[in-house]
């Protein structure tokens, strides 16, 4: 997954303005204790911390 798609997907399921709040303030067990910002600075693929996310928030399997 490219990170424009992953940072699509953060903004339709958060919207636009919270996304990015979410992204660096939410810490994740799923994440390794990290939040999404971190998880990619870290080396995460995109494709992981959206599963990560979708874990964590509860995210229905259809708009994974």
């Amino acid at each position: 997954m490219r990170l424009t798609i992953f940072w699509e997907r953060m903004a339709e399921h958060f919207g636009a303005a919270y996304a990015d709040s979410f992204a660096r303030d939410h810490v994740m067990a799923e994440l390794g204790g990290r939040t999404v910002h971190e998880a990619l600075e870290a080396g995460w693929e995109a494709k992981d911390v959206w599963r990560g996310v979708c874990v964590a928030m509860g995210i229905p399997p259809e708009k994974r």
